[in-house]
């Protein structure tokens, strides 16, 4: 248990900062799981907007610091590449 007073801001900081995190994880997969969803109906075009649209979610949540740079920029090309191999 925290006994200073530096260490108990510390936690509250910390529960709030895994809050906000853990929203933003979620509406991150929310986005992922759209163009998941439209790429396995096998439209092209309701999966590339759904890419569209998730692509900023994600970046936004690298610049958060909720997921590494790297990581974002993966699985953006990771969609784009299985959308482009739709039609294919």
């Amino acid at each position: 248990m925290a006994n200073t007073p530096s260490a108990k801001k510390a936690t509250r900081k910390i529960a709030r900062r895994t809050e906000v995190n853990s929203a933003r994880r979620s509406r991150v997969r929310t986005f992922l799981r759209k163009v998941e969803e439209a790429i396995s109906s096998g439209d092209k075009s309701a999966a590339a907007e759904a890419l569209k649209a998730a692509q900023p979610e994600l970046m936004r949540a690298a610049g958060k610091g909720v997921y590494h740079k790297n990581t974002a920029s993966r699985k953006v090309s990771r969609l784009a590449s299985r959308i482009k191999a739709i039609s294919a």
